[in-house]
């Protein structure tokens, strides 16, 4: 595809229902531009469309093609399709929770702390300073409230094993970095297979959690430094690189990425993001590069 064409449109609909609604997408398509045969990632859910034309005619024409059927429709360049690096959130994103929202439950204080914990992933409030507040109410938690969180609320999202054991299989590295911490992200990132996770770190005093985050905290930009550190390591370019997360602390790092999706992620970063997945699963990113179902190494 690459060689003729410069853009790829990627679909991938999580219900299998993909073939009853891929000859109206390449119909739509091709009343807007010069496109490729319909070429399968994952019979029945995902395929590709290469093109050459305008990305927002084709991907609206695509879209409406979809009708009321549930569809992630991305447009991605044909050129380093395959990302060398992969760097992704955790919470909400990897893993199914927030587990500063879990910690405060774990205290009585979930709605208080979740409230605030959605304003700053919305973007409506400063990431840093409203994570020292939510930390802050934690003061005097028992350390086991910790393990008891990791043991009956922390889960993988769907796909997370997939999409790292594939990627590093094909020479990718990857990376788990988090604005939550690393008591969670450091066993996360084994979990599900990521090379190295950074996070914050909780301070404790021996029993209880002291309200406070080890300083500088990690947040938006420091996620952002986080890829570039990596990119200036590795020796690749930033096209070459994927991002991922769902919430505002991760817009630098969406934006910079040569692929930055927004996975089932907050309207603002939804809207900034070069590619968004709404409906499927973790392994999406996998079709989004251009894996067939043959190639994803399921760990």
């Amino acid at each position: 595809m690459a060689d003729n064409f410069p853009n790829i449109l990627n679909v991938i609909v999580p219900d299998g229902s993909a073939e009853i609604i891929a000859p109206h997408i390449h119909m739509a398509m091709t009343s807007q531009s010069a496109a490729s045969e319909i070429a399968w990632l994952s019979h029945g859910r995902a395929f590709d469309i290469a093109f050459e034309g305008d990305l927002d005619a084709v991907k609206t024409a695509a879209r409406s093609a979809c009708g009321s059927t549930l569809c992630d429709i991305n447009v991605v360049p044909a050129q380093h399709r395959r990302k060398k690096l992969l760097v992704a959130d955790m919470d909400s994103t990897i893993i199914s929770c927030e587990c500063l929202d879990e910690l405060a439950d774990m205290a009585g204080l979930r709605k208080k702390v979740a409230a605030i914990t959605e304003r700053a992933m919305r973007g409506e409030i400063e990431f840093d300073a409203a994570l020292r507040e939510r930390v802050a109410m934690l003061k005097g938690l028992p350390l086991d409230a910790l393990e008891r969180t990791w043991n009956e609320r922390v889960r993988l999202n769907p796909g997370a094993k997939a999409l790292t054991a594939t990627m590093k299989a094909h020479g990718a590295r990857t990376l788990l970095v988090s604005g939550g911490f690393t008591y969670f992200a450091e066993r996360v990132a084994r979990e599900a297979g990521f090379e190295r996770a950074r996070a914050n770190v909780l301070l404790d005093d021996g029993s209880a959690l002291t309200g406070k985050v080890r300083e500088p905290t990690l947040g938006r930009e420091a996620k952002l430094a986080a890829l570039e550190l990596e990119v200036v390591r590795l020796g690749i370019d930033f096209s070459e690189t994927l991002a991922v997360g769902d919430g505002a602390n991760d817009l630098d790092m969406i934006s910079r990425a040569g692929l930055g999706v927004a996975w089932h992620a907050k309207p603002l970063v939804a809207e900034a993001a070069g590619a968004r997945i709404d409906h499927g699963d973790l392994r999406t990113l996998l079709y989004l590069q251009g894996y067939r179902d043959d190639e994803i190494a399921e760990a």
